[in-house]
């Protein structure tokens, strides 16, 4: 069954919150990175924190994300942020 959902599953984006109780949305982004779907290296990963320090960015950045945006989301940067991969 699972296999069948990774096939029939086609993701565009993936907002991540970073602080997710039982893995955190650093650990969940390199797990889907090193997937074996042909769109875990390219799917759009946007991190999303409370926390807005260059340091959280960049280590969301080193643990696969594309983006990062801090809460509460203002849905103007989201967008900048989706539309640099369109």
């Amino acid at each position: 069954m699972k296999n069948l959902l990774n096939q029939l599953l086609e993701l565009y984006l993936i907002l991540m919150d970073i602080q997710m109780p039982i893995m955190n949305g650093l650990e969940a982004s390199k797990l889907i990175r090193a997937m074996e779907r042909p769109d875990a290296k390219d799917i759009l990963i946007v991190g999303v924190s409370a926390n807005a320090f260059s340091e959280d960015v960049q280590k969301a950045k080193q643990n696969g994300m594309n983006e990062y945006i801090s809460k509460p989301i203002d849905m103007s940067k989201l967008f900048e942020a989706i539309k640099k991969y369109l």
